[in-house]
């Protein structure tokens, strides 16, 4: 099964120019918990719910300060040609739980373990990829 039969396609993203309010606000309305941050279409960044508790929030940041100041940069991307098995094994591996895909340098989707769990045959891929995501990574942060 490839990427591009399960991933979402309606998918909100960010300006890294972007206040960290607005990442949150659009968190709350698309109920996500992480959104890309691109630059014309090409992903540069991703912003975390993580990342506003922890990187601004938790150090007394301010809310209109940018998304850039937080993201994480250079996110691991997938296309949406690739096989769900390989996108399982790239969350395992990197420890994230969504994708995003792109295509021809452009954002037009995300994947997200949730995705890949609704599939029935996925769901020891799922499984293994949440496993591993929910060790400690001592090596970040």
């Amino acid at each position: 099964m490839k990427v591009k039969e399960i991933m979402s396609t309606k998918i909100a993203s960010l300006d890294s120019n972007d206040s960290i309010e607005k990442a949150a606000q659009l968190m709350k309305q698309y109920d996500v918990g992480s959104i890309p941050v691109c630059s014309q279409d090409k992903v540069i960044g991703i912003v975390t719910d993580r990342d506003i508790a922890l990187r601004a929030t938790a150090d007394g940041g301010d809310a209109k300060q940018t998304v850039r100041d937080i993201m994480s940069s250079d996110p691991v991307v997938g296309s949406p040609d690739m096989d769900v098995h390989d996108a399982a094994r790239i969350m395992s591996e990197k420890q994230i739980r969504r994708l995003p895909i792109v295509d021809h340098n452009s954002l037009i989707g995300i994947v997200a373990l949730g995705d890949i769990s609704l599939e029935p045959t996925q769901q020891d891929n799922a499984q293994e990829a949440l496993k591993n995501i929910s060790q400690p990574n001592h090596g970040s942060m």
